[in-house]
């Protein structure tokens, strides 16, 4: 049964969400200083998709807010594909990462304005198939950037590291409330598909993680932490003993300057 309020409602809270949800990633990857588990082919791949959304989205007239999520999405995904080549393990220098993430945003921009003034006269004759195909391009994209993390689950056996889950559960509830915005609305095949494919490869980074836990994981856990908690006292104890050492130096050279035997 149709319902416009809730499609609205649900609608807009999934792209709230879809907007927003890479902010905790990209916060995460700058308090670690580090983007390991987390692969630069990833966002990557999620930044490139956002291409074809922004053209689909502005050439169909889709509304104000399905024309600017796009463009949050891939400026986010941009910063945090930034981030994986910058900080460890990847680690370029910043030459290259300027010249790499300034030539995507080049080619990004000039994609869209050329395929967005070509495309639409098209699609508003009447023509939607050539819209359709940036749609699937940029769906196939999208799911295609949630494989990697597989691969590097699969060399932790089963762990999920680098990706904040915080990030992940903002992520799949986009996905979750667009689905089902679109089951109380118009029904929308593509788009369906879409968020139950990425809902569906979320689902199971969460699954591996859960798995991974209950079978040990919680051990590695508290044997990391603890791991970490011995290495900062261990780092205190070195500053304070260096600092020590350094005020002991400096009264010896205080006494001798005094001393009356000094010339």
């Amino acid at each position: 049964m149709y319902n416009g309020v809730a499609e609205n409602v649900l609608g807009t809270m999934g792209t709230i969400f879809w907007c927003i949800q890479l902010i905790p990633q990209i916060v995460h990857n700058y308090k670690r200083k580090d983007c390991e588990g987390l692969p630069p082919s990833m966002m990557f791949l999620w930044a490139l998709s956002g291409i074809p959304f922004s053209i689909y989205f502005v050439g169909t007239d889709g509304s104000i807010p399905l024309r600017i999520q796009p463009q949050l999405f891939t400026l986010f995904c941009t910063i945090s594909w930034s981030q994986t080549l910058y900080y460890p393990p990847v680690r370029l220098p910043k030459w290259r990462l300027v010249a790499y993430v300034g030539s995507f945003l080049v080619v990004a921009l000039g994609l869209e304005f050329g395929f967005i003034f070509w495309l639409r006269p098209v699609y508003r004759h009447g023509t939607h198939w050539p819209m359709l195909v940036v749609g699937i391009v940029a769906s196939v994209l999208l799911a295609i950037g949630l494989l990697p993390p597989y691969f590097e689950i699969w060399k932790r056996r089963g762990r999920v590291y680098g990706i904040n889950f915080f990030f992940l559960s903002m992520d799949s509830a986009g996905a979750l409330l667009s689905m089902i915005s679109i089951i109380v609305g118009t029904m929308d095949i593509m788009s369906m598909v879409l968020y139950a494919i990425v809902l569906f490869l979320e689902m199971g980074i969460f699954l591996c993680q859960i798995v991974w836990y209950l079978a040990g994981g919680r051990q590695v856990i508290k044997k990391e932490k603890a791991e970490r908690k011995e290495a900062k006292n261990f780092k205190e104890l070195d500053l304070v003993k260096v600092d020590s050492d350094e005020n002991t130096t400096y009264d010896q050279a205080e006494k001798e300057e005094t001393s009356p035997n000094h010339v």
